[in-house]
């Protein structure tokens, strides 16, 4: 069972990065070097820390570019 339930969180570990990876060419940044992408989302992070009007301006563009696609 122990077996099974490792299994089961590697699964759902890799289908998480798999998801991330496709924000990240959804984004156009699918050519940008790790480093540049690493520090934008750095930089966010510091950006939006206690800005609910940052966050919510964010989450909107977001939520529209997938909205483009049918998602």
């Amino acid at each position: 069972m122990s077996k099974a339930m490792t299994s089961d969180a590697r699964k759902k570990d890799t289908r998480e990065k798999i998801e991330l990876g496709g924000l990240i060419v959804k984004a156009g940044l699918r050519y940008e070097k790790r480093a540049l992408l690493l520090g934008l989302l750095i930089d966010a992070v510091k950006r939006i820390e206690g800005d609910e009007a940052k966050r919510s301006r964010l989450t909107n563009i977001g939520a529209e570019a997938f909205g483009h696609d049918g998602e």
